[in-house]
């Protein structure tokens, strides 16, 4: 992890090198442990150690306070733990695994106590349980905390699913709960004072699990003909795998597992609505070939492995109803660009 050489040496240095060495030394694994590395932290770059036969797949992914989380809202042992997650999330919708992950940040000076050293634990744990040690990266000072995080994968050459191969009759499964993250935001936003991050209800959103089982799982056995990560809704994320295959898809409401909601809740939130245009779920969306279909088990790693629909050979794509009738889904999943 490198310091930005645009700051003043002479007044910063130490205050600096101090910075870094505290992150040095919360993320540094020993070489036992990473056999990744062949250097990490500490030196100009890192060095990665290839597997033969392997591939090397590459993702970014910014976390932007006001924008991705709220500074004086949520734990910052969450914001450290999710802005690893979610990049991780990138190589599952590929089959691939994590082998090392840089850390660039900016930080203001009151983001450099107490709530460094908790974003650092909450970073380190998703380290440790996605055994994706850190490599480098960077730091700067800013008025608002930005981070951006690259995470190196790998995955066995040609073993790697794209979103372009989904063909008309392809079934459309998707992973775990959608409108989970979505809901548990809401309850953020309508709450006031200091967020319990052990109410139930948050978890998704605090602390998202990338997929990374089912991902590599579906790889190795060849069975899905494309997949992404569903980081941005449902209604905004279909879209694109269509796209990319040049397809469409029909979507069943009744067969979308959603968020279960409290009968209180219920009358606040529509959980269909949840499910089809929240974002942050980092849940997987994937096509089989109909005669794959009794291949995918029910759950992978107590995750479960929902059919909801199947691809088109035209390019529409739409919601069957609880009735049958089909309407075009609205896409109106997350877009930072959206007025």
């Amino acid at each position: 992890m490198t310091a930005d050489p645009k700051h003043d040496r002479a007044t910063e240095a130490s205050s600096e090198d101090r910075l870094l060495a505290r992150i040095r030394r919360s993320l540094s694994v020993s070489r036992k442990k990473s056999s990744s590395l062949r250097l990490a932290i500490g030196d100009d770059a890192a060095l990665l150690r290839p597997r033969r036969g392997g591939e090397t797949v590459l993702t970014c992914d910014w976390f932007l306070q006001g924008t991705h989380f709220l500074l004086d809202r949520h734990p910052p042992d969450s914001v450290g733990w999710k802005c690893l997650a979610r990049a991780a999330s990138d190589l599952a919708a590929m089959g691939a695994e994590p082998r090392c992950f840089l850390l660039s940040m900016a930080l203001p000076a009151q983001a450099t106590g107490s709530w460094l050293s908790e974003f650092l634990r909450g970073l380190q744990a998703a380290s440790r349980k996605l055994e994706c040690p850190a490599a480098g990266g960077d730091t700067t000072r800013h008025e608002k905390v930005l981070i951006n995080v690259t995470v190196i994968g790998e995955c066995r050459r040609g073993n790697a699913v794209l979103r372009n191969g989904a063909k008309p009759g392809d079934a459309v499964f998707v992973s775990g709960r959608l409108g989970e993250a979505e809901y548990g935001l809401r309850l953020i936003r309508s709450g006031r004072g200091r967020i319990n991050a052990r109410d139930a209800r948050l978890r998704k959103h605090l602390y998202p699990q990338p997929r990374l089982a089912i991902g590599s799982w579906l790889a190795q056995q060849r069975l899905a003909t494309a997949m992404m990560d569903l980081s941005d809704g449902l209604s905004a994320d279909l879209p694109r795998l269509c796209e990319a295959s040049g397809v469409g898809a029909r979507v069943e409401a009744k067969r979308i597992p959603t968020v279960k909601l409290s009968s209180l809740d219920a009358k606040k939130h529509d959980a269909l609505d949840l499910a089809l245009h929240g974002g942050d779920d980092y849940e997987l969306i994937f096509t089989v070939d109909r005669e794959d279909i009794r291949r995918i088990p029910r759950s992978i790693a107590g995750t479960p492995l929902i059919l909801i629909g199947e691809v088109l050979n035209d390019k529409r794509i739409c919601l069957a109803n609880k009735d049958g009738a089909e309407a075009p889904l609205a896409r109106k999943g997350w877009d930072p660009f959206r007025n």
